[in-house]
């Protein structure tokens, strides 16, 4: 049976040779260069061509990358990019919340809905937002209704789904503006 003390000691050996492993592995992270003495107490060995060899090279200019934070980042060409306003962006989603969401999409300004049924009965019919601009203005906001069975809804009903969306994107700058 193996003491208690026997089994730490064992424990504590294995941990330190796998560390050191892995500092092996390092090529330099824990000291100037592979091969550094100095790590368990040496003197440094280096002689003047390793020495030299150690110098910086200098590198090319790398190009650089992208990583997640770009997105949030203010760096992208308007020519390109489209954005969004809030107050339209919100008042579609508030006055469409009856039909279900099958694709949003923040960047291009678009939400796609599934059929429903308008509060009050009528015929089905399922919307396509577009938000083009972010100007809280009639011109940002397209919007194109199709009623279930491939009819088209006539544009008086289209035009008073705009004014809503308009009217209810209007009312969230107001309230907003109280803050």
């Amino acid at each position: 049976m193996i003491s208690l003390r026997a089994a730490r000691f064992t424990v504590l050996a294995a941990a330190v040779a796998a560390v050191a492993a892995v500092a092996g592995c390092g090529g330099g992270s824990l000291g100037t260069g592979s091969g550094d003495s100095r790590l368990f107490g040496g003197g440094n060995r280096a002689t003047a061509g390793e020495a030299q060899a150690r110098q910086p090279v200098p590198r090319r200019q790398e190009t650089r990358r992208s990583t997640i934070w770009d997105l949030f980042g203010n760096r992208d060409d308007p020519n390109v990019t489209v954005e969004v306003n809030k107050y339209i962006w919100n008042a579609a989603l508030d006055v469409l919340n009856f039909l279900p969401i099958e694709a949003v999409d923040p960047f291009t300004g678009v939400i796609v809905t599934g059929y429903g049924v308008p509060p009050g009965g009528g015929r089905a019919y399922r919307a396509t937002v577009y938000i083009q601009d972010p100007a809280l203005d009639a011109r940002s906001l397209k919007v194109f209704l199709e009623a279930r069975g491939g009819g088209a809804l006539p544009p008086d009903v289209v035009r008073a789904v705009e004014d809503a969306i308009l009217t209810r994107a209007r009312q969230l700058r107001i309230a907003d503006a109280r803050l």
